[in-house]
């Protein structure tokens, strides 16, 4: 078995979704005691937070980069970001390392074109649904079309990752909300929403709604035990 690296802390209530599903899928798959070989750098994220909100992001690649680093001395063969945000420095982060960066949009975008999907939202922070680093990929590399919500809504689901979720907060008030904005995507024609943020999953859950979500985590977290076990 191959030994996975993970980027966590961003937040670690998301980081600690990514050891729990790699473990369990390393068990369905090999049964008995088997559980995952993990090297995990976990970073402190009120450091990560500020440097996003100035705009630094060349520091933030900086910091990652190192515990990349870290982590590759550590014995990993590959590594996640534990994280969709923080791939806005993915190709940093990989420059600064020689073993594999196994990208989140990459695998989210292949799960979307096995199931024939062409049309999705996305919900993530507002660098992740602004920006173009995630969206243009999913775009130019897959050919999926990406809708995302309007400003005013944008600003709420930001507001809620960061002062909510990442805190460990659910609010049933704010599933209210995130499930409105859901639903006006699917009247918009999206065919499915990327859950683009790791810790919504933690508030909005498959039997919420019947429009069909790709949770980023979960399917990251399944690729990264398909390669320990498979490659």
């Amino acid at each position: 078995m191959k030994t996975i690296g993970l980027l966590g802390g961003m937040s670690w209530e998301s980081t600690a979704s990514y050891y729990k599903a790699i473990n369990l899928g390393v068990k369905q798959a090999l049964g008995g005691l088997h559980s995952a070989k993990v090297c995990l750098y976990s970073v402190d994220f009120d450091e990560i937070e500020k440097l996003q909100h100035q705009n630094r992001w060349s520091d933030t690649a900086a910091i990652l980069s190192r515990a990349a680093q870290a982590v590759e001395a550590g014995g990993a063969d590959f590594i996640l970001i534990c994280t969709n945000t923080m791939h806005k420095v993915a190709d940093e982060i990989q420059s600064s390392i020689s073993i594999p960066l196994v990208h989140i949009a990459d695998t989210t975008a292949q799960q979307l074109v096995a199931d024939g999907v062409k049309r999705v939202g996305l919900l993530g922070t507002k660098f992740t649904m602004e920006q173009d680093f995630y969206k243009r990929r999913l775009s130019d590399q897959y050919g999926i079309e990406v809708l995302v919500p309007n400003s005013a809504e944008q600003n709420i689901i930001h507001e809620v990752i960061y002062t909510e979720l990442c805190l460990g907060n659910i609010n049933d008030n704010s599933r209210v909300a995130y499930l409105d904005i859901i639903n006006k995507l699917y009247e918009q024609g999206v065919e499915a929403v990327i859950l683009g943020c790791t810790e919504i999953a933690l508030l909005v859950e498959p039997q919420h709604t019947q429009v069909p979500l790709y949770d980023s985590t979960q399917i990251h977290a399944a690729k990264a035990v398909d390669l320990a076990i498979n490659s």
